[in-house]
């Protein structure tokens, strides 16, 4: 898989934002226009089975063009990167979950009725690249168990993580219509840092081998990393796909958690 990445540490994935708000404006085809520039995707890994993972959803636009991932959070809420959630208007936007393949028509389709996105987020390099969704109809699949907002031993350098999505399977490759899963090693902060100079350790988090191979790429973006069952970040930013020395960056979920906890339960503490 790979992510929305390129140009040093943010790339594509900002750039995929751009192409969407271009699509709107010349009437193109939000996933045409982002799938240029290179939305993130999973490079490395192998097919995953959504029953095992039955929380994993994607975002189309109203044509059905996939081009970001998502988490379901609750009965009605899906978590995703804030970049995906910026990226076409609310009546343009659908969640599908509970779909192996996107050639069928499995599981259910809903729109979106209305957004919550992270406070101060402007450029996913910058952090807070997180939002949730709500949707205008109930999706019947298990929700991802969210972590703790000190659950720090999910972050534990070396600890395997588990990325999901339908994105690319090599950067600049044809894309994958099927649910793939890469397993990827947590990075520590310092590490990180090394990579990209605007790293933040408490907005983000970065995983991949130090030699590349295994990573999210386009059309991953906003899609999950899971530790130990747990959500731990949503794919957000990097450059290039599977690079050596340049793993990729999540946004570190258990920052927001009681944010998304109250956004999943329309305001109330889902306990």
């Amino acid at each position: 898989m790979a992510k929305h990445r390129g140009h040093r540490g943010y790339g594509r994935k900002l750039r995929v934002a751009v192409a969407a708000f271009v699509a709107l404006a010349t009437c193109l085809p939000v996933s045409a226009a982002a799938e240029t520039e290179g939305t993130p995707r999973i490079v490395g890994g192998e097919e995953a089975s959504i029953m095992e993972y039955p929380y994993a959803v994607y975002l189309t636009n109203s044509n059905g063009l996939e081009y970001c991932g998502g988490v379901l959070i609750g009965p009605t809420a899906v978590a995703t990167a804030a970049h995906c959630a910026v990226a076409t208007t609310m009546s343009d936007m659908r969640v599908v979950a509970g779909r192996q393949d996107q050639r069928t028509a499995d599981g259910v389709v809903a729109g979106v009725s209305s957004l919550w996105i992270a406070p101060g987020f402007s450029d996913p390099r910058m952090g807070n690249d997180i939002a949730v969704l709500k949707l205008d109809r109930v999706v019947p699949y298990r929700r991802v168990t969210l972590p703790s907002s000190n659950d720090t031993a999910l972050y534990a350098a070396g600890t395997n993580a588990t990325v999901l999505g339908w994105g690319r399977t090599a950067e600049g490759g044809t894309r994958s219509n099927v649910f793939r899963e890469a397993v990827v090693p947590i990075v520590s902060d310092a590490g990180c840092a090394a990579s990209y100079p605007t790293y933040n350790g408490k907005t983000m988090l970065c995983a991949g081998y130090p030699q590349g191979g295994t990573d999210a790429c386009q059309g991953d973006s906003g899609g999950p990393l899971i530790v130990n069952g747990k959500l731990a970040g949503l794919v957000s930013w990097g450059q290039g796909c599977a690079e050596a020395g340049k793993p990729g960056i999540y946004t570190r979920v258990s920052t927001y958690a009681n944010d998304l906890r109250a956004q999943a339960s329309g305001g109330r503490p889902l306990g």
